[in-house]
């Protein structure tokens, strides 16, 4: 039970990351609240995991932020842990790819983080300790020609989050932040970079390109998040945790 008294609103759990957390984090003694943009998917999922139903939350928005935050509040009598997990990528290079894909992305990847942060940050602060959890990539740190928006919005994770933990230290006592690097994860979302008829013929493409020689499981990153929710990490912020299977390395 290492997140006894813990109480986190995780962002983008009606499937993949986010519920793979959701169930982990609520494994470990968590009090969980799933929020997503398809609420009806999110309570189905919620309805097996959590004891709160689901929250709509649109990411890209301000008004809808407050909204979920006041909500989970009122559930949960508190936020101590916010995991910003909500994502999306589309493919192109920096000539492919047009503008509104680009905004698209920026909005749903980048500026949700920052709405997140800077919506959570005083309900967190009441709640110490307290600990972000930012769901990056390790495209924010490896490029790729086809990914321009989705390794510039993610490199803006990587560095929003070194931001919000150095004000919150100076700011506030004891709420840190942190972000996670994944690399290719066993979701529908991995379908997308691999555009395989098979998706395990694509799956296997993308494992041979990794080290350890698979592709990283939900659980993988499960288990990263539930680290840096605990007060295992009490020390530990403006940091990042590389799940990449030794790509980095190389």
């Amino acid at each position: 039970m290492r997140l006894a008294g813990k109480k986190a609103l995780i962002t983008g759990a009606a499937r993949g990351i986010g519920l793979g957390c959701a169930k982990l984090m609520v494994a470990q003694g968590c009090d969980v609240v799933i929020t997503d943009i398809d609420v009806g998917e999110a309570d189905r999922a919620a309805g097996g995991v959590s004891r709160h139903p689901a929250i709509e939350l649109d990411v890209t928005s301000r008004q809808s932020w407050n909204a979920a935050i006041t909500q989970a509040e009122d559930l949960m009598h508190g936020i101590n842990v916010l995991i910003n997990n909500a994502g999306i990528i589309i493919p192109g290079t920096v000539e492919d790819l047009d503008e509104t894909g680009w905004d698209r992305t920026m909005d749903v990847d980048l500026k949700s983080v920052y709405l997140g942060c800077q919506a959570a940050l005083p309900v967190l602060s009441r709640n110490a300790p307290a600990s972000i959890i930012n769901i990056a990539s390790i495209s924010s740190m490896i490029a790729s020609a086809n990914f321009a928006a989705y390794n510039a919005a993610k490199a803006g994770v990587h560095m929003l989050t070194k931001s919000v933990a150095l004000h919150a230290a100076r700011a506030y006592a004891d709420v840190r932040c942190n972000s996670v690097h994944p690399a290719f994860v066993d979701t529908d979302m991995v379908d997308q970079v691999t555009k395989a008829d098979d998706p395990e013929v694509g799956r296997s493409k993308l494992a041979r390109q990794i080290p350890l020689g698979r592709i990283a499981t939900v659980d993988d990153v499960a288990w990263a998040v539930v680290y840096l929710a605990s007060n295992e990490s009490s020390f530990m912020t403006g940091s990042e945790l590389k799940l990449d299977g030794g790509v980095s390395a190389m």
